[in-house]
């Protein structure tokens, strides 16, 4: 991790206050780990990047080096963690800090059973003074930002009008909302993430709290101009370049999450679009992610645990479900290398548009 910090380092000394991209990705369970990570730092160079949802215990009992480890280049990084403590939160945040990250997230915005038992994520929206204690001791600990990702409410899922409270967002809901977000800014956190959907706390699955509550971006918008001196990124439901420009009307900042997955064309899209950044041509990505494969490897990494993260490079082209079999076919055989990567795009991407594949001078026809 010294070459981490280092590296943070040179990225502080360049940029003497961290200001957050106008876009981010979300921080995803199972998903945005450092191979992930790594891999979609190819398509933008200044998206900010987050990672999984971890305890701040799990940080602080737990194995640091397999849990916080990253690549330098996925600077800009936040760390995100859970808990509700908050002692716990201050120590692990000193500890993402000395480690190098460039922001510090406290997440109240999971609403999963799990989560819930443990009395953080979502559930924490209905305490906001805990909230706030938190991010206080979190800002006391350390000197990078902190901040909050968060839904605009809250509705209990046993609650024979649950259907009704996740569609409506009354005067009720908004002065709850407003209070949180000021407690929060008293406590020294100027930048909120805002899922634009209520969490529904029991009987929903994950997949149902992300799809079945109404986005209300009007939300987000009105917290924008309600609190001109903070900044807010809004998230929910992001899935092309017109609703990202959209949002960043409503909001300081947009966050992707599942589509940049799926779909991670589309981040470079964006980068151009948005961030002025110039796209790397499709070989050098490949050979960029052959080399890290192999460096991984090197470390005692599976193939399989990284190439996992490519099979949505393609979607939507021609070739893309042949190369997603073959690739995660070939990673599960233990002798398979990082080659496979080149290999497999050299059996499927000369099908693919010439508007993918610009400068691809080591593929065959």
């Amino acid at each position: 991790m010294s070459e981490n910090a280092t590296k943070t380092g040179e990225f502080i000394e360049k940029c003497s206050v961290f200001v957050r991209p106008q876009l981010s990705i979300a921080p995803m369970m199972d998903w945005t780990d450092r191979h992930c990570r790594y891999f979609l730092r190819g398509f933008s160079s200044r998206t900010l990047l987050y990672t999984e949802m971890i305890h701040a215990n799990a940080i602080i009992h737990g194995d640091r080096s397999r849990l916080l480890d990253y690549h330098p280049e996925e600077h800009p990084l936040a760390l995100q963690l859970g808990g509700g403590d908050p002692k716990s939160l201050a120590l692990a945040a000193r500890i993402g800090a000395d480690l190098g990250y460039d922001e510090i997230n406290l997440n109240c915005g999971c609403p999963s059973d799990k989560v819930q038992q443990g009395e953080f994520g979502a559930c924490l929206m209905n305490e906001p003074a805990r909230v706030a204690e938190c991010v206080a001791s979190m800002r006391a600990a350390v000197a990078i930002p902190v901040t909050v990702k968060m839904r605009i409410g809250t509705v209990d899922g046993y609650a024979p009008d649950r259907g009704e409270a996740m569609r409506r967002f009354d005067q009720h809901d908004h002065e709850k909302l407003r209070d949180f977000v000021a407690q929060l800014a008293v406590a020294g956190c100027q930048e909120m993430i805002v899922h634009a959907r209520k969490a529904v706390l029991g009987r929903f699955s994950p997949k149902d709290n992300r799809e079945v509550p109404p986005l209300r971006y009007e939300v987000v918008a009105g917290l924008r101009a309600d609190f001109p001196h903070l900044r807010f990124a809004l998230n929910g439901g992001l899935r092309t370049i017109d609703q990202v420009r959209d949002a960043l009307t409503m909001a300081d900042s947009a966050m992707l999450g599942r589509e940049a997955y799926h779909r991670p064309q589309l981040l470079a899209e964006l980068a151009q679009d948005i961030l002025g950044e110039t796209p790397r041509d499709t070989g050098a990505l490949l050979q960029r992610m052959v080399d890290y494969a192999a460096e991984q490897q090197a470390r005692g990494f599976r193939l399989a645990a990284i190439t996992r993260h490519l099979l949505g490079w393609f979607t939507g082209a021609a070739g893309s479900r042949e190369f997603r079999r073959l690739l995660s076919e070939g990673a599960r055989d233990p002798a398979a290398t990082a080659d496979l990567i080149w290999q497999t795009a050299e059996q499927v991407l000369p099908s693919l548009p010439a508007t993918l594949l610009p400068h691809t001078p080591r593929l065959t026809g």
